[in-house]
């Protein structure tokens, strides 16, 4: 009885789901050494970094095929397949950031200027943190799989969620900060490295931004 049950309700889809986040949250982690490598002009380094990154955004788009295939189209699931599709395809876009970012600093061999350097830094990693909690956050999706959404779970997914959202607003300030920071040193250099410096910022802030529609979209789910 318990196996036919429980086939009815179809294989709980979480495990791969945290699969996925644990994937892209990878490919982020190694940015901050990725900017480190390019600063120090270790660009040997710098390409190591590149390819394993690249590497994990192609098994985290494997993992994204792998979970649109086999998502159970069960009546029997506590959430909507499709919001799990879309929380999908949000991890997925962490990865797809990383890529970006470490392709685009290998490519035109980009340093952060010292006077920006240290600033640069702290976002980075603040914005790995961001999906850091963002992968903590989906690990407790299993938990509360198994008591239908409901009961002392959420409480702890929501308290993950509202730090989620602090450190988000943290990476906004310092991105603001930084891009400050930069507009009173353009003129000392040159017009092209400006712009993709700008850039650089911005796809950095996205990552964040990222971590922080996980929140939203784990935040849906709660509410229905």
């Amino acid at each position: 009885m318990g196996s036919f049950i429980s086939d009815m309700l179809g294989r709980s889809p979480v495990n791969p789901l945290q699969k996925h986040i644990k994937t892209a949250y990878d490919a982020v982690a190694l940015l901050p050494d990725l900017i480190k490598a390019a600063n120090l002009n270790d660009w040997i380094k710098v390409n190591e970094l590149v390819e394993q990154i690249h590497q994990l955004e192609n098994e985290a788009d494997e993992q994204k095929n792998d979970i649109r295939s086999n998502l159970p189209k069960s009546l029997f699931m506590p959430v909507p397949r499709q919001d799990l599709l879309e929380l999908v395809l949000v991890q997925d876009k962490v990865a797809n950031i990383s890529k970006s970012i470490a392709s685009m600093v290998s490519l035109r061999k980009m340093q952060i200027p010292g006077g920006l350097s240290d600033a640069f830094m702290a976002f980075t990693e603040r914005c790995v943190d961001a999906t850091k909690k963002a992968k903590q956050s989906v690990n407790e999706l299993d938990e509360l799989y198994e008591t239908g959404f409901r009961g002392a779970e959420v409480k702890v997914v929501e308290k993950l969620i509202a730090k989620l959202d602090k450190i988000e607003t943290e990476t906004d300030n310092m991105q603001n900060d930084i891009q400050k920071m930069l507009f009173e040193m353009e003129a000392e250099l040159p017009p092209v490295e400006v712009m993709f410096l700008y850039k650089l910022i911005d796809m950095m802030g996205s990552v964040a931004d990222q971590a922080e529609r996980i929140g939203r979209r784990l935040e849906l789910l709660l509410a229905k």
